[in-house]
């Protein structure tokens, strides 16, 4: 017999949307219960190790004040435990890995221990409770509301049933949708449907979907031999060259991202050319004490290990799963052919050096615990946010479409990696932009909420709505929106449709630290 546990709201799924989710309502009182399939909460920024992709103005608008905690708790925790320089310990917009992509990139084991410590108040005291290794296997549904969540330990294999008067599908692919037969879409929209410039001409396309990446990390031991077992797919991937590629994939000449013209890439800094290994770089010695790191840590999440021969989304699981080991076969390939095969600007031909950092993800092959997944089932929404909302040419006065029912806020470039239907990059800018209300409530469910990247977007908006801050901010105000109409017994369509409501809901959100608009940019 399955055990069965009740709470007030169930949070299937620990990344960063689930856990902000997790931590809004139990700060607010409620009994939550959030599951996560790795061992690892966080989400993109542990077990799929990306460092943040943030907006130039994050260091003082654009996220919640909880997301902001998070950032704060991370350079705290690097100036508490590690031996640093006085000139790093000082700086107050300390970058730990003083990498191009981020302000504040870090470690994924550095992001775990400061969520820990920011859900310990709430695990401590009983409130919130966390299951690792679970990974929600049925819904049972009754009528329009799901009744429960049947979630199975991967261990154990022990099933747990999950009562709750709310759920929030924070999964990375959207998993409960189709178990909940919930309405939703996947990949790419067409013009007809749209209307957007950059959607499909002619018909969608359920499988386009962006590219996965197995991150890895990676240090340099100058020197030393450090090179890894040749990998079984090695012959195939040394020699791949997509369509839309100006050669070979595992190359130092790439597409560039906007122009699609060729861009040339290097190891390290070098003029003119674009140096990989400081653009995700997750610890810079220099910020250290010397013999703190034997070597700067960078974490590989590049070009050339975004898989896109086939999705891993409403597939058979034999397709899946083979897709899946094509990802790690990719990015294993990358760091054999970096330490064998890469030309050097010296003339020589490989680097040996770079040391597969195992314990940086805390796995066996030294890839990390999850794919960082660009790309989920998205709900069918009472509102869908559209290319025409946030972007230039459809907004004179500068400034994306505005909500009334916002949310939150955010910014990033419509980032569309290679896709499975073997397009090229998509990367142009939106307006800073809003969260709409409407794209969190599902056609037709009344008690199922998304609270990650799976709300009501296209395959072109999601280019911009499912980046680390913005996701937060997803998941805090689902979380906050199931709490609101749990103390009040109104479900989320209605605080939509009425404005006393709606005001009051949003009153709690500005409470709680989320930004509802933009000041004029």
């Amino acid at each position: 017999m399955n055990k069965e546990v009740r709470a007030d709201i169930a949070v299937i799924g620990g990344g960063l949307g689930g856990f902000a989710a997790a931590l809004a309502a139990a700060s607010i009182g409620k009994k939550v219960i959030m599951t996560e399939e790795t061992d690892w909460i966080g989400g993109q920024a542990t077990s799929q190790g990306v460092p943040p992709d943030e907006h130039r103005w994050i260091e003082t608008a654009g996220c919640t004040r909880s997301y902001r905690r998070f950032r704060d708790g991370v350079r705290d925790y690097y100036r508490t435990y590690f031996p640093m320089t006085e000139q790093a310990r000082a700086n107050p917009q300390l970058n730990p890995g003083n990498a191009t992509v981020s302000k504040v990139c870090h470690e994924p084991r550095t992001a775990l221990a400061v969520l820990t410590q920011m859900a310990a108040p709430y695990v401590h005291s009983g409130r919130l409770t966390i299951l690792l290794r679970h990974a929600a296997e049925s819904v049972e549904t009754e009528g329009d509301s799901v009744r429960s969540v049947t979630v199975r330990c991967l261990e154990s294999g022990d099933r747990t049933v999950l009562v709750a008067p709310y759920v929030l599908d924070a999964t990375e692919c959207g998993d409960l949708l189709p178990l909940a037969e919930a309405e939703y879409v996947t990949g790419a929209e067409s013009q007809d449907q749209t209307g957007e410039p950059r959607a499909l001409e002619g018909s969608a396309n359920p499988m386009e979907m962006q590219a996965i990446t197995y991150c890895f990390a990676m240090d340099y031991m100058e020197g030393e031999d450090h090179t890894i077992d040749k990998p079984k797919d090695y012959a195939f991937w040394s020699t791949y060259k997509p369509d839309f590629w100006p050669g070979k994939l595992l190359d130092w000449i790439g597409p560039h991202p906007v122009t699609h013209e060729k861009r040339q890439y290097v190891l390290f800094p070098e003029k003119e050319c674009y140096p990989l290994f400081t653009y995700r770089r997750i610890a810079d010695k220099t910020n250290f004490d010397p013999g703190t790191y034997e070597s700067d840590i960078t974490l590989v999440n590049w070009p050339q290990n975004d898989y896109f021969l086939g999705p891993v989304i409403d597939v058979p699981e034999e397709e899946k799963a083979r897709h899946l080991e094509g990802a790690k076969q990719l990015s294993l390939s990358l760091l054999y052919w970096l330490q064998t095969e890469a030309p050097r600007p010296d003339g020589k031909i490989g680097y040996p050096g770079l040391r597969l950092r195992k314990d940086v993800l805390g796995t066996a092959d030294g890839l990390a615990k999850y794919p960082y997944i660009r790309e989920s089932r998205r709900i069918r929404a009472d509102f869908t946010v559209l290319e025409q909302h946030i972007t230039a040419p459809f907004h004179s006065d500068g400034r994306a479409e505005q909500f009334g029912d916002s949310v939150g806020i955010g910014y990033y470039a419509i980032d569309l990696h290679p896709s499975t239907g073997n397009r090229n990059y998509i990367h142009f800018s939106p307006l800073p932009f809003q969260i709409p209300l409407g794209s969190l409530i599902p056609v037709r469910m009344n008690n199922l909420l998304p609270a990650c990247k799976n709300i009501g977007t296209t395959h072109i908006t999601n280019g911009c709505y499912r980046l680390h801050p913005v996701e937060w901010n997803i998941g805090e105000s689902a979380g906050l929106l199931a709490a609101f109409c749990l103390d009040r017994n109104v479900q989320p369509r209605e605080v939509r449709g009425n404005k006393q409501l709606l005001e009051q809901f949003q009153q709690l959100l500005v409470k709680q630290g989320i930004e509802l608009a933009w000041e004029h940019r």
